[in-house]
């Protein structure tokens, strides 16, 4: 047969098993039954927990009931680590399973205040320490479940043992005795009853090798049928009272859930769903003991777990009603029914999942039964029919009305929860409580009520009398004790003329006790005080009559005793001397923090003089021989984050090969802590003057990445505001960004503005705002150019002939021609052709004179110019330096707007009647163009015109110049005075001046290029030969890509 150890561990094995894996609660209970019942010693019968060590260290008390009451505490700490354990167990874990809370109540006051708690917490896996509790390692992402459940196990079962042990009826409690000898002394206990277990010597130590007795091996293994103790000894029960009510005699015990029970609070208590299965005996109550047990003498409020004595019908320490069921089982609620999967905290009100033990927020254990309501009203007489009175078996209340629910505590009847088939014997609570009801005397007040009637109406006194200070300013504490020392009922008057009466009497009693008797002043007394001390403050006396109650004389040796400590403490914070120290007190009142404002300030009154001084701080010495002299005074002055920062700027300012200055070396350490970055970022290159310089010196404008010294950046934007165009403002590293962008100029100027405001002088941030203004006038469509001065302005007048306000000359608003008074009443192209008509010098020009009135009008600011156009199309504006091509107005860029385009360097995309392309066609060519739409041209010179030589005026560059003059090359015959060039410019310009389309004189390498060029895609039919293709191409492409919007359209 195997051993107990054996059958132990196979036991074990099937209820960790059960523990670690979702089962039925009957399971877990009956191992865990089976384990608490089993005759081992607890070194022998737990492995991980120091069970031994547990119960020795938390059984402190000389007698018998004080060990019981720290075994108490012990289970109920134990009942605690079990949830905790369950928690780690379940399938569905708290949210905050992690760590465990030094600051929870229900932790502090169970787990906490006893030896060992935390250790089981170790053992669960909570072993790292943090400073507000204990928690998980952060590697550890899931409990071990089979250790959890090995530990937990161990702890359900020694909370077993121990509420078995203090109910009496633990089988083996001499296991207890040998290891706690203060529970053998009982007190009243005579002899031993007939009916208990006596173990004699000799089988002491049979549990080593006895066996589990009428235990079978398939039954522990199951773990459903096993019996909690053997049948030999399941008799071995003492009739003693109910363990619920605690009035009814014995007559029931359950082996289950370890319960002594009555005949009535057996049939409550077993009809539950939960508990009908239990196994339960009958205990004869013909023998009952001579005096009670401690256990039994007792109940413990299933709220706040305190032990009070049977006569209490309410808790000692939360006042509510003794109730009739116990506290739940381990995995097993029942009150409620299996299927909620939610409850209610009782103290939050937050819901909680239905399988956690503990609330989510406040961490409270979960309630078996909500809080009993105690109403406040008075105990009704007892007016009904003598059948309608009955006590209630939750709180023992004797209800006189034949509601169905208790008055004091708002539980059910019990008596009507079921309707059994055969009539109950009555109860005999029911017998004892309608005893006094039947020689029902004349209606008298009951004592009780009597004492509960007068304390609330002095309660409400009491109330009303602190809410009437309060409106006058008087604490509640001065109406109180005002009521004590005086009785008056209008204390709010009694303080005004007596109290400060009184605080006078206790400063006199408190100076003329201070001294010792026959010492001088100034003399130390033998308690240690100095004779002649600061007499008290009225709000030190008032304090201390408050603390004493009123009375006078305690009050004078509190306020001593105050005043003694106070200046004991102002003495350990630097401030030794006494009289200084009590005088400060009494101009602070007694408060130590308004003393202490009080001494300190003669101490810091040199510091307030250095900070309001007009005098300037000292320089920063860093050859100074302390270091940590300078250290401090740099954490002072500049704000260093470290004192690591401050001993590497020193270090940096100390090297002899790095000429550094204080402010640069400051700010770049406030930036990094990396030496290296440090030296990269105070020893900068200007591009310009090739000078070291530290990031601080340097400036860069947004538009790129250069970086220049603050004397470059300076020095080049002056000469660009004095000298040179607005737009000639740009990096002097790389010129960007792209000026022609009128989108980037407004944002760069803008920020440009910012940063010349801080180095350029005023005067020429004055003259860079003017032509920042002129800038922004040029685009506005009433600004004129002047054709004598190039002065511009904005005129808002109506008429052709414009007076220059600078000048004083006129010309028109319109051509901007000079004026001349055959224009009056006349419009330009009526103007125009009444000058070719009759003008002799226009005539002597030719069509150099006709180049020169269609010249070169700005498209940004509109200013023209009477050259030709010539060979290079890419022309640059004098006035707003805006790049455009002459042909046809399209900007030159660098940075492309067009998505498809692949061109880089500067450009720009010219139409297909732009002169740009039209310049390479020969003149017959467009000749042919012209005839074809029948436009005139001329290729005979008029009369009276230089012949031989081109006199168009156009651009050249002479040196570092530009320069005005004649073109100047030979004419050809048939080409009206002119040189090919130009003639070919001035047929492009009629061209232009009809809208014709160049499209239908294209070849076909010339289509093919423009039809790719204008992405123009058309597939080629199936058989269809190159002219046919050829003319629907060109069809697409006259059709799909239009003229040029800006080519200049003049006649």
């Amino acid at each position: 047969m195997a051993t107990l150890l054996d059958q132990l561990e196979e036991v074990r094995g099937q209820a960790e098993l059960s523990l670690s894996m979702p089962g039925s609660a009957h399971e877990i209970r009956a191992g865990v039954s089976t384990m608490a019942n089993v005759p081992l010693p607890p070194a022998a019968k737990y492995r991980h927990i120091a069970a031994e060590t547990m119960v020795t260290e938390n059984s402190g008390g000389r007698s018998r009931k004080e060990t019981l009451g720290s075994l108490q505490r012990l289970s109920t700490a134990l009942n605690i680590l079990e949830k905790y354990g369950s928690n780690l167990t379940s399938s569905n874990r708290p949210k905050y399973w992690r760590t465990v809370k030094h600051n929870n109540p229900v932790f502090r006051a169970t787990v906490d205040a006893i030896h060992g708690g935390r250790a089981v917490l170790c053992l669960y896996g909570y072993t790292n320490q943090q400073p507000d509790g204990l928690s998980f390692p952060d590697d550890v992402v899931e409990p071990d479940i089979a250790k959890v459940a090995s530990v937990t196990l161990e702890v359900m079962t020694l909370r077993m043992e121990l509420d078995m042990l203090l109910k009496s009826a633990h089988p083996h409690p001499e296991f207890f005795e040998r290891i706690v000898p203060s529970l053998t002394h009982k007190e009243d206990d005579k002899e031993i009853g007939s009916d208990s277990v006596v173990v004699s010597p000799a089988s002491q130590r049979a549990w080593e090798k006895q066996p589990l007795s009428d235990v079978s091996v398939s039954q522990a293994k199951g773990l459903h049928a096993l019996p909690s103790l053997p049948p030999a000894k399941l008799t071995a029960v003492s009739a003693d009272n109910c363990g619920i009510c605690g009035i009814c005699p014995v007559s029931t015990h359950c082996n289950t859930c370890v319960q002594r029970l009555c005949t009535e609070c057996d049939r409550l208590y077993h009809s539950h769903p939960g508990r009908s299965t239990h196994a339960r005996l009958s205990v004869d109550p013909t023998r009952p003991s001579d005096t009670p047990s401690a256990s039994l003498a007792t109940w413990q409020c299933s709220y706040c777990t305190t032990v009070n004595s049977l006569q209490q019908v309410l808790c000692e320490t939360c006042e509510r009603p003794r109730l009739a069921s116990a506290a739940p089982s381990v995995q097993e609620e029942p009150l409620q029914p299996t299927t909620i999967t939610e409850w209610q905290c009782k103290s939050c009100t937050v819901v909680n999942a239905g399988s956690s033990i503990l609330c989510e927020v406040c961490e409270r254990p979960r309630l078996a039964t909500r809080p009993p309501v105690t109403p406040s009203r008075p105990t009704p007489p007892a007016t009904g029919p003598p059948g309608s009175q009955w006590v209630c078996q939750f709180c023992t209340y004797a209800n006189h009305s034949p509601s169905s629910v208790c008055e004091m505590c708002d539980l059910p009847r019990s008596d009507l929860a079921h309707s059994p088939s055969k009539p109950l014997q009555p109860s005999p609570v029911k017998e004892i409580a309608s005893v006094p009801t039947k020689a029902r005397a004349p209606p008298t007040e009951d004592p009780e009520a009597k004492r509960q009637r007068l304390m609330r109406e002095e309660g409400l006194k009491l109330i009303q009398l602190i809410r009437e200070g309060e409106m006058k300013g008087v604490s509640p504490e001065e109406v109180y004790t005002s009521l004590q020392v005086a009785g008056s009922s209008s204390p709010c008057t009694w303080l005004r003329s007596e109290l400060p009466h009184r605080l006078d009497e206790i400063c006199a009693m408190a100076a003329s006790s201070q001294p010792g008797p026959g010492l001088p002043v100034g003399s130390v007394g033998p308690d240690g005080q100095k004779g002649g001390a600061v007499p008290l403050s009225r709000a030190e006396a008032k304090q201390a009559w408050l603390t004493a109650g009123g009375d006078n004389e305690r009050a004078a040796r509190q306020a001593l005793r105050d005043r003694r400590s106070k200046v004991k403490e102002l003495a350990a914070l630097g401030f030794a001397d006494t009289v200084t120290c009590e005088e400060a007190l009494r101009q602070s009142g007694g408060e130590v923090r308004g003393a202490l404002v009080l001494l300190q300030r003669p101490l810091l009154e040199a510091f307030h003089k250095r900070m309001w001084s007009e005098d300037s701080e000292p320089p920063i010495d860093i050859n100074h021989p302390d270091k940590q002299h300078v250290c401090r005074r740099l954490l002072a002055v500049y704000d260093l984050p470290s004192w690591g920062r401050c001993e590497l700027v020193l270090s940096l300012l100390r090297d002899p090969s790095a000429p550094y200055t204080l402010e640069d070396v400051v700010q770049a350490v406030r930036e990094s802590h990396d030496r290296d970055f440090i030296r990269r970022v105070l020893t900068k290159e200007c591009p310009i003057c090739l000078s070291v310089f530290p990031h601080s010196k340097m400036q860069s404008l947004t538009s790129c990445q250069c970086s220049v010294c603050s004397g470059c950046f300076k020095q080049h934007f002056t000469i660009a505001v004095r000298d040179k165009h607005i737009r000639d403002m740009v990096c002097p590293v790389c010129w960007e960004p792209d000026i022609n962008d009128p989108e980037h100029l407004n944002s760069y100027f803008s920020t440009l503005d910012i940063q010349l405001r801080e180095c350029l002088e005023p005067d020429v941030y004055e003259l860079f705002h003017k032509k920042l203004t002129e800038q922004a006038l040029i685009k506005d469509p009433k600004f004129l150019w002047c054709s004598h001065c190039s002065y511009g302005f904005i005129y808002d007048g109506d008429q052709l002939k414009v007076t220059c306000l600078q000048c004083r000359n006129s010309f028109c608003a319109q051509c901007k021609k000079p004026w001349e008074a055959q224009h009056t009443g006349l419009s330009c192209e009526q103007f125009q052709l009444w000058k070719r008509e009759n003008d002799p010098e226009y005539q002597r020009q030719g069509l150099a004179g006709y180049l020169r009135d269609n010249g070169i009008t700005c498209p940004n600011c509109r200013f023209q110019y009477a050259l030709a156009r010539g060979g290079c199309m890419h022309f640059s504006c004098c006035q707003c330096r805006y790049q455009f091509c002459s042909g046809c107005n399209n900007p030159f860029h660098t940075t492309c707007a067009v998505a498809q385009c692949s061109v880089t360097g500067l450009h720009a995309h010219h139409p297909r009647d732009c002169l740009f392309y039209l310049r390479d066609w020969e003149p017959a060519r467009l000749q042919t163009l012209l005839q074809k739409y029948g436009v005139n041209f001329n290729t005979d010179p008029p009369p009276g015109t230089q012949t031989g030589v081109c006199g168009v005026i156009e651009q050249k560059d002479e040196g570092s110049r530009q320069t005005d003059s004649a073109c100047g090359a030979h004419s050809q015959p048939g080409q009206a005075g002119l040189c090919e060039k130009h003639y070919r410019e001035y047929l492009v310009s009629l061209i232009n001046g009809h809208s014709i389309d160049p499209a239908p004189l294209f070849n076909a390498n010339e289509l093919f290029l423009a039809s790719r060029r204008y992405q123009v895609e058309l597939a080629r039919g199936e058989g269809e030969d190159d002219r046919m293709y050829s003319a629907r191409l060109l069809k697409k492409l006259m059709e799909e890509v239009p003229l040029g919007e800006k080519v200049p359209r003049k006649k």
